[in-house]
């Protein structure tokens, strides 16, 4: 926005190009609600959210806590909450969960900073040219409905059991979301505001760089949202299948030697790593488009 401001110049010089004018100074709008106390109130809105969730998030480990005592589960197989916390400090306390976090995370995060390389320029490439849509769409579709965890098998002939053929699989499952969102958020920018930047002998480049990319940030986000997940997802998928460390190894490991109290704070470990990364990616997504105004992002 601040750029078709620059080459526009002030409010009163909008007359010569109507409707450029109209697209920016309309653009400018949420802006100014943002700074309103409506809409500092809804900025509030995803914590107070995370409030009133806390209620039925604490009946749930409270009947996790007793079901098992008093005999509606099997205490071998789901011990209560308590224990497993129990278990949780013991892993973190010799360190052997800090080092399998490390692990995890470092394979899931490589193989979705790839992707991240990968999709984003290209997916800003096929929603704009639709001629580069045409061509690759297929192969996109043919390997995007291909599922990554038939793939593992393929990945580790191809690359071996060490660190290679998780990384790939942590890309393959995020690459995807990363790519169909790009290519959505890029549609779906305002051709008035394309048109007016080209008026103004705009490159393409600078195209991309200013207006494109900044307007499809909500989208890209949502997709990377979602490639996180699925990062995470793979590499303990690809950990219990074929791995000596991680926290996918942990769990595994942990079921085979029947010791479930483990095997359950590996398994809370991984969802306070995912919340945390979820909520990470939503106030990025609130700071980076703070120049659109949007204060209402869902948190899911």
């Amino acid at each position: 926005m601040a750029y078709l401001t620059e080459k526009f110049g002030p409010a009163g010089g909008f007359q010569s190009f109507a409707g450029a004018g109209e697209a920016v100074a309309a653009a400018r709008v949420p802006a100014i609600k943002a700074r309103s106390p409506a809409a500092r109130r809804r900025r509030g809105a995803g914590f107070g959210t995370f409030i009133y969730g806390l209620p039925l998030l604490g009946l749930f480990f409270l009947t996790w806590e007793i079901a098992p005592r008093l005999g509606w589960l099997n205490r071998i197989f789901f011990p209560p909450l308590s224990e497993v916390l129990v278990a949780w400090w013991d892993l973190l306390a010799s360190g052997v969960l800090v080092e399998h976090i490390g692990i995890s995370l470092q394979r899931a995060a490589t193989g979705f900073a790839l992707g991240v390389v990968v999709a984003i320029p290209l997916g800003l490439l096929m929603g704009r040219y639709s001629l580069f849509e045409k061509v690759s769409d297929l192969l996109v579709q043919t390997l995007r409905n291909t599922s990554q965890f038939a793939l593992l098998p393929v990945f580790i002939l191809l690359l071996g059991i060490g660190e290679e053929s998780k990384v790939a699989i942590t890309f393959y499952s995020s690459v995807f979301f990363l790519l169909v969102n790009t290519i959505s958020g890029v549609k779906s920018v305002d051709p008035l505001l394309i048109k007016a930047a080209r008026s103004m002998g705009t490159s393409d480049f600078d195209l991309f760089r200013k207006i494109i990319l900044p307007a499809s940030i909500p989208s890209i986000v949502a997709g990377a949202r979602l490639g996180v997940k699925s990062s995470l997802f793979a590499v303990i998928g690809a950990e219990m299948l074929a791995a000596k460390s991680g926290l996918g190894f942990l769990i595994q490991n942990s079921q085979l030697m029947m010791e479930t109290a483990d095997m359950y704070a590996g398994i809370l470990t991984l969802t306070v790593i995912g919340l945390v990364v979820n909520y990470l990616l939503v106030w990025f997504e609130r700071w980076a488009t703070a120049w659109k105004g949007q204060s209402e992002t869902s948190l899911i």
